[in-house]
């Protein structure tokens, strides 16, 4: 078997990432954005390997050729990278330095995630275009979890008259509750289970569709990759899984009694107040004890040190995520930009502008996110008037911006300035973080981590995964 491209090019100068959910909007997006930054802010000898998954070998081969004619666009046109490499600059250097490679993902089925990450992990990667054939992955540097659905059917017009006049266009662009939610499906049990179907005397858990494609299949996924994102050193830079979530997530939208949003809450947006839950609690000690389960592989024992979640959103970008007639596309594209034109941080509108955000997260040096705490805080993509983009911290119902409560005088004198200013562009009826209420949002972050190592030990257990954890019964393995 040939060395891969990377072979020559030392260990720390090798960076691999995996995308999910790459072959369109804010995927395709990211991917191109973390070619572009990549090229500029890394050695230039340095060597990107770029995994994105589709579910099907046609969307991987589109993808790739995708991300490929960005990045021979990026190489020829870049003033950046002629000037980072003088006047000899050669664009073909920088493509030489860029692989990409594809695996076929589905995650509202089980088994393609465990198919998946076996391959990953013990198999072999192909680019689907025939440039690069079978090779194996050491690591993944950062997971980039952004694949989702929306679960929405249209518009409710009443209610979207109601919120307008009640409270204005740009704080209903930012912070929409007139968006109608489909009826919640649910997974088929024996297309999930397949042959195993049969043996079974106990079914597991049904599983709703959106709650599967956004959270759940993503929860199986970084587990079953712990090999990959765990190190053996503390000298090794940290694995990093970053999820995306959305600006608008809070107490109305999860109903623990309806965990997976079957009947009563909205689909997307309950999922992504799970995603906010879990990420951000995820190193507090009270839900580390509920999470070590999840953290600890028999795959990892010689890898101690174990990834890190981060958690992000690509502000108010338009795509085809949300379902409207191409007429109402239209205005609705354009209202999105009059809401940045009248002040607004949370549009960068351009899913490349949105992705800034988590391409930011999966580059940084580790020294950075450190500083920053990154992994307490929700990172949005904020933007300008004029379209500049940067990481900026989100509220959080229930964690404030960095899980801790701040009076209101240490709000108004934020070092933030601009668009970046905690209290810019914040939710019309948002109040101030309490005691009581940052304690509420780490019972339920031990609540949710609960519900789902549940919910993985019986579907591991059904399709014959895993160690037998057993299940998980008020934060204690039974």
């Amino acid at each position: 078997m040939a060395p891969p491209p990377w072979a020559g090019a030392a260990s720390h100068e090798q960076f691999f990432v995996l995308l999910t959910g790459a072959n369109s909007g804010v995927g395709l997006g990211i991917g191109q954005r973390i070619i572009d930054e990549f090229l500029a802010s890394r050695s230039l000898s340095s060597h990107l390997i770029l995994i994105p998954t589709t579910r099907s070998i046609s969307k991987s081969r589109d993808t790739v050729v995708s991300l490929r004619s960005h990045l021979e666009k990026t190489a020829r046109n870049s003033k950046q990278l002629r000037s980072r490499a003088g006047r000899d600059y050669d664009p073909q250097s920088a493509i030489s330095r860029v692989h990409i490679l594809s695996v076929q993902l589905d995650l509202c089925d089980l088994r393609s995630i465990y198919n998946a990450a076996d391959q990953l992990v013990h198999g072999e990667v192909t680019d689907p275009t025939g440039l690069i054939k079978n090779v194996k992955i050491p690591r993944i540097d950062a997971a980039l979890f952004n694949a989702g659905i929306g679960g929405w059917s249209g518009l409710d017009w009443v209610d979207l008259a109601r919120q307008f006049c009640r409270i204005g266009l740009v704080q209903s662009c930012t912070f929409p509750s007139f968006k109608k939610a489909a009826p919640a499906a649910v997974l088929d049990q024996k297309k999930l289970l397949g042959d195993a179907a049969q043996d079974l005397k106990t079914q597991p858990p049904e599983l709703a569709e959106v709650f599967c494609a956004n959270v759940f299949g993503h929860y199986i996924l970084a587990h079953e990759l712990l090999p990959l994102l765990s190190r053996s050193q503390p000298d090794e830079p940290l694995g990093r899984v970053v999820w995306t979530s959305t600006i608008d997530a809070g107490w109305d939208h999860l109903d623990f009694d309806d965990f997976q949003a079957r009947k009563n809450k909205p689909p997307y947006e309950s999922s992504k107040r799970i995603t906010d839950l879990m990420c951000l609690t995820a190193n507090l000690p009270s839900v580390q004890k509920v999470a070590a389960p999840y953290f600890a592989s028999p795959a990892t024992a010689d890898k101690p040190i174990k990834p890190r979640f981060y958690l992000t959103h690509p502000g108010v970008v338009c795509t085809p995520l949300f379902p409207l007639h191409p007429i109402l596309y239209f205005f609705y594209y354009w209202a999105m930009y009059l809401a940045r034109w009248l002040g607004s941080p949370w549009h960068p509108v351009e899913p490349y502008l949105g992705a800034c955000a988590t391409a930011w997260l999966a580059l940084a040096d580790q020294e950075t996110v450190d500083r920053l705490r990154a992994d307490r805080v929700k990172w949005g993509t904020s933007a300008t008037r004029l379209g500049h983009v940067a990481p900026k911290k989100t509220e959080v119902e229930g964690w404030g911006w960095e899980g801790k409560v701040e009076d209101r005088e240490a709000l108004e004198n934020d070092e933030a300035q601009g668009v970046l200013g905690k209290l810019k562009g914040r939710k019309w009826d948002a109040v101030d973080l309490t005691e009581d209420a940052r304690a509420r949002f780490e019972e339920d972050g031990v609540r949710c981590w609960t519900e789902l190592e549940r919910l993985r030990a019986a579907w591991e257990a059904a399709l014959g995964k895993g160690s037998g954890n057993g299940t998980v019964q008020n934060g204690k393995n039974a």
